[in-house]
């Protein structure tokens, strides 16, 4: 079937995955209202929610084959490159419900209202990723943005839950302006808020310069917000230490993914003219972006803020894949954002069970020993750890060597060391909180010692993580050849648009 927009009913096709978490969500929503629960339980409601992914990634499949596309000046994409970005956001939807279900129960929050966020901001991501036009990204991010605003200070009784969710909204409403700033000064420039309109101008050389340059400046500014770059990072810290810890999961892995596919959607597609004038900007950016993140990360004592600064850190990375700008270093960026969507929400799923379901044992050292008396979740945790570091034989290590790829592509030498050396010097951190697990004895009264209750669901979940790490570190080529598929899709689609080979 070739889509045609100009009828209603493709357009509904075109945008099947959004409509069916939309009307998901809503009715998860009404039926916890129904409920009338004031607080506890509701672990069939994420349920639910779980069966409404379920239904969402057949309808992403099905796009596949179902529904094609002609031309590139529609506002809704419907290509390999969106489709591969909403299996991320389904599969980081679904690991961080399933890691909720126990913690929503335990701190009695409002389970209807919690999951039904998590699937409204869902379909914001799934916005961004399938946007051809500016407007649309910002809906979607708008979206999504609200969503995560309540989720980060959604249990009113803890103080610092409240305090995250007001600092995440008021820094990200700051940052909103900025991007929406930068729309309009583009569509000045440009006379078009279509990305493939504005590469078509960029090109022909038909765009304002005056209004160009800043309005790219003030783009670059909120989205370098939203995937934590360093200068715009100060709120991740307090935010992710502050928020409930599933909560922090999927802020860490899913808003991450979602940020970086709309601006590489937008830098390498709609702003690839202009290639000369950004990169050496995102090039700065990157490489303190790597070097702050791991730096401060050695000094913490939380295991929450430590994996705060590590994600601003490996923002850092997934930049570099911006300023190559090639092929190889798009595809990377795809694969790099499954595997870190993967193995983040794992890790977080374990310090949710060192915490038995609450806030408490967030210090490093309330891991001493815990390796020895959980075995099954020391061995998951530790994988983990070694995947996020980027060690031979797991993902993570795949995922760094094909961004280094596409940097020697593009002559990053330096940007590349940096990546490297950087890299060696987070092993230290993560390998810090295994020391503790394994080589340290627990003393009498430590809370991460003793009893831990893991409900066979989220054991399964994070079995399954793992799994996948390892087996993507051996056997990496239907990861990457679907990744690799989806730049080729991005770039096939566009017409006159490619991407940029790098400085």
């Amino acid at each position: 079937m070739v889509l045609d927009y100009t009828s209603s009913f493709h357009y509904v096709l075109a945008l099947l995955p959004e409509l069916v978490l939309s009307a998901w969500g809503m009715g998860v929503l009404l039926v916890g209202v129904s409920r009338e629960q004031e607080g506890g339980g509701g672990q069939e409601l994420g349920w639910l929610a779980l069966a409404g992914l379920a239904i969402a990634a057949v309808a992403n499949g099905w796009l596949y084959s179902g529904v094609t596309e002609e031309g590139a000046t529609a506002m809704i994409a419907v290509d390999r490159f969106r489709l591969f970005a909403n299996w991320v956001f389904i599969i980081g939807a679904a690991l961080s419900i399933v890691i909720s279900l126990p913690y929503v129960a335990r701190q009695r929050l409002q389970a209807g209202e919690y999951y039904s966020l998590i699937l409204f901001a869902a379909v914001g991501m799934m916005f961004m990723a399938s946007a051809r036009d500016l407007m649309v990204i910002f809906l979607g991010l708008e979206l999504m943005s609200i969503g995560v605003y309540a989720l980060a200070g959604f249990n009113r009784r803890d103080r610092r839950s409240a305090e995250a969710g007001l600092k995440y909204f008021l820094l990200g409403a700051f940052a909103s302006a900025f991007l929406l700033f930068g729309i309009a000064l583009i569509y000045g420039a440009a006379g078009s808020s279509n990305i493939h309109a504005i590469a078509v101008a960029v090109q022909d050389g038909t765009i304002a310069t005056a209004l160009m340059g800043p309005g790219v400046a003030l783009l670059a500014i909120g989205f370098a917000f939203k995937v934590s770059a360093v200068p715009f990072h100060m709120w991740t810290p307090d935010v992710y230490e502050g928020a409930p810890t599933p909560v922090t999961a999927f802020m860490a892995a899913s808003v991450k993914t979602a940020a970086f596919v709309a601006f590489l959607r937008v830098f390498l597609v709609g702003l690839d003219g202009l290639y000369a004038q950004w990169w050496s900007i995102l090039w700065w950016i990157a490489a303190i972006t790597m070097v702050a993140g791991n730096v401060v990360a050695l000094v913490q004592s939380s295991v929450k803020r430590m994996l705060a600064y590590s994600s601003i850190a490996h923002g850092g990375y997934l930049l570099v894949a911006l300023v190559a700008a090639n092929d190889t270093a798009a595809a990377g960026l795809l694969f790099y954002l499954l595997v870190y969507t993967v193995m983040t929400v794992g890790v977080f799923g374990v310090v949710i069970a060192v915490g038995n379901q609450t806030e408490e044992n967030s210090r490093i050292e309330d891991y001493a020993g815990f390796g020895w008396r959980q075995p099954v979740l020391g061995v998951l945790m530790t994988v983990f750890l070694l995947s996020l570091a980027g060690f031979p034989g797991t993902a993570g290590f795949i995922a760094k060597y094909h961004l280094l790829l596409g940097a020697a592509q593009s002559s990053l030498w330096v940007l590349s060391v940096i990546l490297v050396l950087t890299t060696v010097v987070s092993y230290w951190y993560y390998l810090r909180v295994a020391w503790y697990m394994w080589m340290k004895e627990a003393p009498e009264t430590a809370g991460a010692g003793g009893r831990i209750t893991t409900p066979f669901a989220t054991r399964v979940v994070l079995v399954v993580s793992v799994a996948v790490i390892l087996l993507a570190g051996v056997f990496p080529g239907a990861a990457l050849d679907l990744a690799a598929g989806s730049i080729d899709g991005l770039r096939d689609l566009v017409a006159g648009s490619g991407v940029a080979a790098g400085p």
